[in-house]
């Protein structure tokens, strides 16, 4: 028997994991304009990845619990999520100096497989 709790945690190890294999692919792709840009790529695609993942771990905590704690935990998991996800990419962009194109690119990519695999249930 499935329940929800099980299900939803499935669906959040494949939208990362999925995220993680698009960034992977932009990075490669974008190897071909150097090592910077394919690094930049990756770790604009690996900032969503992580922060999705923190975003999970927050949402699906061990314990049930009543739809007003679920809802907390979902709006605190998603504040968490883009402060990670904006405070990499500002560390990419500014600290690392890595290409601006390729980081947008890879983010883009592992926001988008994001869409994809809850659309399509993969």
């Amino acid at each position: 028997m499935d329940n929800s709790l099980a299900a939803g945690r499935r669906l959040a190890v494949q939208v990362v994991l999925a995220q993680v294999a698009a960034a992977i692919i932009v990075g490669l792709l974008f190897l071909i304009r150097g090592a910077a840009s394919a690094l930049g790529a990756f770790g604009g695609g690996g900032v969503v990845a992580i922060g999705t993942a923190l975003l999970a771990l927050r949402v699906f905590r061990p314990s049930l619990a009543r739809g007003a704690v679920t809802m907390r935990r979902f709006a605190l998991g998603m504040l968490l999520k883009w402060l990670v996800v904006l405070g990499g990419l500002f560390l990419i962009l500014v600290r690392l100096r890595l290409p601006l194109v390729p980081v947008l690119v890879g983010a883009g990519a592992a926001m988008a497989v994001n869409w994809l695999v809850l659309r399509f249930d993969i």
